[in-house]
């Protein structure tokens, strides 16, 4: 047996780092499930407004929504590992403060949403890290299976914590709820701590802050496979979040559960989670990702309307069961397909866009389907928001989720290294790079749109101007041009290239005549 085939034979948890690191985090995510359980049922309790409960869930997901892109920009150059453990002393810092608090019954609703979110930044700058470490723990045959094993992970979470979180408040209250959390985040620090973390050594400057945002929002859109991801995610999430927000109210007034039962509810959708989350393995082989995002989208709506007519605990429960059968599936799609989506050098920031639109939907929602239950009620905010998830199913239509292998995106490393004279300051810019193709000229309009499809790989990858042009006087002669901020960014740029934008350029060249490959020519404006 090859070592490819031994990797794929262990999976990803045969990688001692990225198992010890996926068990920490279950056991932190446990602790945030209880934090979740804990801090709606205390506003619950502190105000009987819906929009106030609602805010519980906004303040969670608020910070990812302000948070995500400039997380994902840092953690693409600095050191992933310290920017962790940073974040994780915030949120162990934040929990321990208000279990403190709460244990001396000093608690307010605008307290208790000031410690939510303060959690939720904690969150918002380790997700994008989280995220883009994945690539680094495991193979590359094994990082799907990672990341479909990282998404069971939360789910085997929600089916502990929230229950396990329910009995604890019902107990001890829910200051021991946010104690417990603020323990949970050891774990993840331990793992951190004992890390030892290749270091890379790069030949060009790193990034500045500033530029690394603009390029991490170039690459985003201009990038046709992160668009579609996005599209879709706001078309699920923004109606997917009103389940979320309007569940304390219905356990606690529509159900008359306590605590415990409140946690019980989420259970359920936990245990439904882990058991889409084994199936999914098995179904991601034989059907399409589009396929399985249509039919959890589908279930997912039809689970929100089951709970919005729910009478009974037993019935509430079975549908929860269903709706995280639906929402692993859903969830574990977009996140397939935006790792995918995004190479190495930009993961982070691709994904903390994807985060942004993720966590910014669920917080709008929230706050609209509040809104809609304080002026109306509950029920008719989860039925409007079952109708809007499947009025959204039009999108599966025009943006279809790529099947896992559908691109190669590995530094390809293709492209020469320009002849120099003389070498040209990094900051010198703008620089502008001419390509000189020879074509037949009866093959022109197939070139031409051919060649147009290059424009956003141009683009994403640091380009702020492209355009094709014919020479009048010579039928054939065509040059693409694109304008570069400055030679440092036209530098990593031959790094951003790959073995997809290298199979489309041989498909470029095999249209140019001649025994030389097409002429590439770099100017730079006079000083």
């Amino acid at each position: 047996m090859n070592e490819t085939a031994q990797v794929k034979a262990i999976g990803p948890l045969g990688f001692p780092v990225f198992r010890a690191l996926w068990i920490a985090t279950v056991v932190s995510n446990v602790g945030t499930w209880m934090h979740d359980v804990g801090a709606g049922w205390l506003m619950t309790s502190l105000s009987p407004s819906p929009l106030l409960v609602a805010l519980v869930q906004a303040a969670t997901t608020l910070p990812m929504f302000l948070l995500a892109l400039p997380a994902g920009a840092l953690a693409d150059i600095v050191d992933r590992r310290r920017m962790l453990m940073a974040a994780q002393l915030l949120g162990l810092l934040a929990a321990a403060v208000l279990s403190l608090l709460t244990w001396l019954d000093l608690v307010t609703p605008q307290v208790l949403l000031a410690g939510t979110f303060v959690l939720g930044i904690a969150a918002a700058l380790s997700a994008p890290v989280f995220q883009a470490i994945v690539p680094e723990l495991v193979d590359k045959q094994a990082l799907p299976d990672a990341i479909a094993l990282n998404s069971l992970g939360v789910n085997i979470s929600r089916a502990i914590g929230p229950a396990l979180g329910g009995v604890i408040v019902a107990l001890a209250g829910t200051s021991a709820v946010f104690a417990l959390n603020a323990l949970s985040v050891v774990a993840v620090l331990a793992v951190l701590y004992t890390w030892k973390r290749p270091r890379t050594v790069h030949a060009l400057p790193p990034e500045h802050f500033f530029g690394a945002l603009k390029a991490g929002y170039r690459y985003t859109r201009h990038s046709p496979a992160m668009r579609l991801v996005l599209v879709r995610s706001v078309g699920f999430f923004l109606f997917g979040s009103a389940l979320w927000a309007m569940l304390p109210l219905i356990a606690r007034r529509g159900l008359g559960l306590d605590a415990a039962g409140y946690g019980v509810l989420l259970g359920c959708m936990g245990v439904g989670a882990v058991l889409g989350a084994i199936l999914l393995k098995r179904l991601r082989k034989t059907v399409p990702a589009n396929t399985i995002s249509v039919g959890a989208t589908v279930f997912f709506a039809l689970s929100t309307l089951a709970l919005a007519l729910a009478t009974h605990a037993w019935i509430a429960g079975a549908v929860m069961f269903c709706a995280g059968l639906a929402w692993i599936g859903m969830l574990t799609s977009l996140n397939v397909a935006a790792q995918m989506a995004s190479p190495g050098w930009v993961k982070a920031r691709a994904l903390s866009v994807y985060i942004l639109v993720f966590q910014g939907a669920m917080t709008g929602g929230s706050i609209l389907w509040g809104s809609i239950a304080t002026s109306t009620n509950v029920t008719t905010a989860l039925i409007a928001a079952a109708a809007g998830q499947l009025a959204a199913l039009v999108l599966a239509l025009r943006w279809r989720l790529p099947l896992e292998s559908a691109s190669d995106l590995s530094p390809s490393n293709h492209w020469a290294e320009p002849v120099l004279s003389v070498k040209p300051a990094d900051d010198r810019g703008p620089v502008l790079i001419e390509i000189e193709y020879r074509i037949e000229p009866t093959r022109l309009p197939e070139f031409s749109s051919a060649l147009r499809r290059f424009r956003s790989s141009r683009q994403r990858d640091g380009a702020i101007r492209w355009d094709i042009w014919e020479d009048v006087e010579e039928p054939g002669r065509i040059i693409e041009s694109f304008v570069v901020e400055s030679w440092v960014e036209h530098q990593r740029q031959h790094g951003r290239v790959t073995r997809t934008d290298q199979l489309d350029q041989e498909t470029i060249n095999a249209f140019h005549l001649g025994d030389k490959p097409p002429q590439v020519r770099h100017l730079l404006r006079p000083l």
